[in-house]
């Protein structure tokens, strides 16, 4: 046989063997869908969500998703829970979804709309009635529900999606617990901080009642979660700005405030007129010691400071961190990046001094963020470096990526 056979012989063997291989590959897959409609304090998002799963090791692959965001959020309906039940209907009648998920899948596809730190914060009976309002708007569409599809996640469940988000999308948690990122998640009303915990941590006897079993893709971890009422960015500053006026005041003077400027902002369905304290000698700045003694004064005693989240290699700072570091110009709002804690000290001061109608709050959000961070909250030093991302691999970090995973491997 020549050597020109032998070689079209082999040529097509391999041919034949990479489409073998290819054809084994794709019928030992199925897809799958989830849609998580995460109902937070200053918004509202519908994540889609296509995967393919192996049928061999019933592990997932995230191929596609959508991501889809409406203003204000759902406990901002408090009065008109119908009104808030429309904006639902309005993300699900998003055009793009049906690129994401086949309209003949619907039927089968989980549907989950899970409330944050917003409607904790609302009286019992008016987050009821909006949980109840949306109930009713979901039993109409051709999606999977059941009784459990609307609900008020609990701050540990917010937290640990999170750090599955996170860990997944950076393919760290395959290997040991020092080999995943720790995840802190800053939304409007509560801030979240999760990591895995080492077997022989101390964390087993202070801190046993935020340590909780996770299982991920066959690996048995130890997760600490502990999720923060109030820490949140924007009820920290309702709080803050607040100190020094009286009770339900819609004049909110603070020295967290320039002097010369004067701001509408609405919180929780009120809006405010805030604005510095009266100055007569002209100040043009913020003194920046007066409104860190207020952030300080606000923290102080309420963060417990985990030893082993300084010494995680990986920390990634998500929602607000990223919002408000690309608003200032930290990092770059596309690319991100990693940056040391004290770089927003360093925005911090310089907001500070120079007053910005467009950013009037920047410098109490900066100080806020600072001084939760490091010796007033959880404890990082100023040359600690956190990682500060909106996407990772064009998917979007926050936890309801991991909430669909939860929801396909254990059910609505």
């Amino acid at each position: 046989m020549s050597s020109q056979k032998k070689c079209m012989i082999v040529t097509g063997l391999l041919v034949a063997i990479t489409f073998l291989a290819g054809y084994t590959y794709n019928i030992m897959q199925e897809h799958a869908y989830a849609i998580v409609i995460d109902a937070g304090s200053t918004g509202t998002r519908l994540n889609a969500f296509n995967f393919k799963k192996s049928l061999l090791t019933g592990s997932y692959e995230l191929t596609n998703d959508l991501f889809v965001e409406i203003k204000p959020g759902l406990s901002s309906f408090a009065d008109d829970p119908k009104k808030g039940a429309d904006t639902i209907l309005e993300l699900l009648s998003h055009s793009k979804l049906q690129l994401v998920i086949p309209p003949s899948e619907w039927a089968l596809t989980p549907l989950a709309l899970k409330a944050t730190a917003g409607l904790r914060l609302l009286p019992e009976k008016q987050a009821q009635a909006l949980l109840d309002a949306v109930k009713a708007v979901l039993a109409d569409l051709p999606f999977y529900t059941n009784e459990n599809s609307v609900s008020i996640m609990e701050g540990v469940d917010e937290g640990i999606f999170s750090w599955f988000t996170i860990n997944f999308l950076t393919n760290s948690l395959s290997g040991s617990v020092r080999d995943t990122a720790a995840a802190i998640d800053m939304g409007g009303g509560s801030t979240q901080i999760t990591f895995a915990a080492e077997p022989t941590s101390p964390l087993w006897q202070t801190s046993r009642q935020f340590l909780h079993p996770v299982t991920a893709f066959h690996q048995n971890l130890t997760v600490y979660t502990h999720s923060y009422l109030g820490m949140g960015l924007m009820a920290a500053r309702m709080a803050i700005l607040s100190v020094g006026n009286a009770e339900g005041s819609t004049v909110l003077k603070s020295a967290c405030m320039h002097p010369i400027i004067k701001k509408e902002w609405t919180y929780n369905r009120v809006t405010y007129t805030v604005q510095g304290l009266d100055d007569s000698s002209g100040r043009d700045h913020i003194k920046e010691y007066a409104c860190q003694d207020l952030v300080r004064s606000y923290i102080k005693g309420k963060v417990d400071k985990p030893e082993e989240l300084k010494h995680h290699a990986k920390i990634n700072a998500i929602s607000y961190f990223f919002d408000r570091a690309t608003e200032f110009g930290i990092i770059d709002p596309f690319e991100g990046g990693r940056v040391k804690v004290k770089a927003f000290k360093q925005a911090a001061s310089e907001s500070c001094r120079q007053p910005n109608a467009d950013q009037p709050f920047m410098c109490l959000d900066m100080l806020f963020i600072h001084s939760l961070l490091t010796d007033d909250g959880f404890g990082l030093t100023e040359d600690s470096s956190i990682d500060l991302y909106k996407k990772i691999d064009n998917h979007e970090l926050s936890w309801a990526l991991g909430a669909a995973f939860h929801i396909l491997q254990n059910g609505v």
